[in-house]
């Protein structure tokens, strides 16, 4: 797609934000390297931390740094309530004119924010993190992400970018956009691409987690990816009913095949053998009633994000904020 873009000045405020659950291995190793970072930008930053119920020294760790540096707001939610939920509270608090969204763990090096920041100001409103290779990660680790991607970009958008996580940099504008988006079950990787605007990659090496375990193991990256699918697409009802339509098409072929069987033996009376099979009964069984299952299976899912979605309830609760009184949500 091509962008009429118009150069612009670097933000007058930019804040990055970060969501933690239980990073406190890693907070003294990105301590040290986004205050490097933070020196070689021109502009004034905040950074917002998104504490996600953590239940180790997460949640001392920021308060402290809060303390001695102005810079560092800590947002606390009551509970874990998940990593895209985590990052759309920092989203809702940001007052930036444009956001940065990283990890804690340093996989996505925060020196990349500067090359974000020159597509920013030759008028780019995303810029995208766009992995080129993965240290540290097993084979089966690769092989899934890179099965994972490439299936949301069918089920999810045809925009979406392959081989990028949640680290990117927003304008204010696109930022608004997202902010109006409020559904429970969220997939922000998705609904970047869906809201449109500029946008671009910046290509680096992913790093291995500097400490602690990774917080996106398959099942939860399963659960993401079935949450992102029936989010955002209706090809999974579409499969159900391509299914039914598999299934009967067999069943026709085997009653075809059973009647034509009869009447070999009962009006042709050709010498073949024929037991009225108990094997054919089972199958058919099996085939309708799999199917059966797997269609209402999906859509429960169907019914079950309407049904969250109307009891109406706020994305996540704040337990307590700290670290500049002029933190609030907008």
């Amino acid at each position: 797609m091509k962008y009429y873009l118009e150069e612009r000045k670097n933000p007058n405020l930019l804040c990055i934000i970060i969501p933690c659950y239980n990073e406190e291995s890693a907070l003294p190793f990105l301590k040290e390297r986004l205050t490097q970072v933070l020196k070689l930008l021109s502009m004034k930053t905040e950074i917002i931390f998104v504490n996600d119920g953590s239940t180790d020294e997460t949640i001392f760790q920021l308060v402290d740094w809060s303390k001695v540096d102005s810079r560092i707001h800590v947002v606390s939610l009551s509970r874990n309530f998940g990593h895209q939920i985590a990052v759309t509270a920092g989203m809702d608090y940001a007052k930036g004119d444009a956001v940065v969204v990283m990890d804690a763990d340093l996989q996505d090096p925060p020196e990349v924010i500067l090359e974000m920041l020159a597509k920013y100001r030759e008028g780019y409103d995303v810029v995208y993190g766009q992995r080129l290779a993965r240290s540290g990660e097993s084979f089966f680790k690769k092989t899934t992400a890179w099965v994972f991607y490439r299936v949301m970009k069918i089920l999810v958008h045809k925009d979406l970018p392959l081989d990028s996580g949640d680290f990117r940099l927003i304008s204010r504008r696109c930022l608004d956009a997202l902010n109006g988006l409020r559904e429970n079950h969220r997939f922000l990787r998705g609904m970047n691409a869906w809201i449109g605007f500029p946008q671009t990659p910046v290509y680096y090496n992913r790093d291995p987690r500097v400490a602690g375990e990774t917080k996106y193991p398959l099942q939860k990256m399963l659960k993401l990816a079935m949450n992102a699918a029936v989010s955002f697409s209706p090809l999974p009802l579409r499969f159900s009913l391509g299914l039914g339509i598999v299934v009967a098409i067999i069943g026709f072929g085997v009653g075809v095949y059973a009647l034509f069987r009869a009447f070999q033996h009962f009006i042709l009376k050709m010498p073949i053998v024929y037991n009225p099979g108990w094997a054919t009964i089972v199958t058919l069984i099996c085939l309708i009633g799999g199917s059966i299952l797997i269609s209402i299976g999906i859509l429960g899912e169907y019914i079950a994000r309407i049904f969250e979605e109307s009891k109406g309830r706020p994305l996540y609760v704040v337990e307590f904020v700290k670290g500049g009184t002029s933190l609030k949500r907008k």
